[in-house]
């Protein structure tokens, strides 16, 4: 596809509209295979180097860049007028669940969790999954809201929504963090030596 991409100046979604369906040649899949071959090693090389980078500019994180990161998790998926944190990715809900104990200190038994599925979800399924991804037992799900569709593959185990008991102070807390946040972008930046090159 990004062959046919540069020679005739179109957009991929047109180049897959024309190809769909179009068989390759025999003479020709030993040449294709290599390239889909040799595309998927790139693929894997460009990844492997952006692990290396992020672990060399990673190395660890205190207490206030995790807060910051829990502010910027809560900026772009939570609620704004009480506090729920709603996501399907677990490896978010996990971050978040951790730093809400970790950076806020709220137990364990003050957080709350419920999940929204679509009808061809398997409901028991869905909830081990959020519960081992949580900690929270199964049976100590306050809710599980099932939506009429099917969304099997999009969203495999459905939503998962955290909140914690009284959080109206921990809300107006991420919320003034927010604005703080967005007043110190809003600056000039102190020195170039404070920018990370991604290339």
């Amino acid at each position: 596809m990004p062959e046919i991409y540069r020679e005739v100046k179109v957009g991929y979604g047109s180049v897959s509209k024309y190809i769909k369906g179009v068989k390759i040649l025999p003479k020709y899949q030993g040449i294709w295979l290599s390239k889909r071959n040799g595309s998927k090693a790139r693929k894997e090389r460009l990844q492997e180097n952006a692990n290396r980078k992020a672990k060399e500019q990673l190395t660890s994180l205190n207490t206030r860049e995790k807060l910051v990161f829990l502010t910027a998790l809560y900026w772009g998926e939570g609620g704004k007028t009480d506090f729920n944190f709603t996501n399907s990715d677990p490896e978010m809900i996990k971050v978040f669940v951790s730093g809400l104990k970790e950076i806020l200190g709220i137990e364990q038994k003050d957080i709350r969790a419920s999940i929204r599925i679509y009808e061809d979800l398997d409901k028991n399924i869905c909830l081990n999954h959020w519960s081992k991804i949580t900690n929270i037992p199964v049976d100590e799900f306050v809710n599980v809201d099932v939506l009429k569709g099917k969304k099997t593959g999009k969203l495999q185990y459905g939503l998962c929504r955290i909140r914690i008991k009284r959080g109206g102070n921990v809300l107006k807390y991420l919320l003034a963090l927010n604005k703080r946040i967005a007043e110190l972008f809003s600056k000039s930046p102190n020195s170039s030596t404070d920018r990370t090159r991604v290339s």
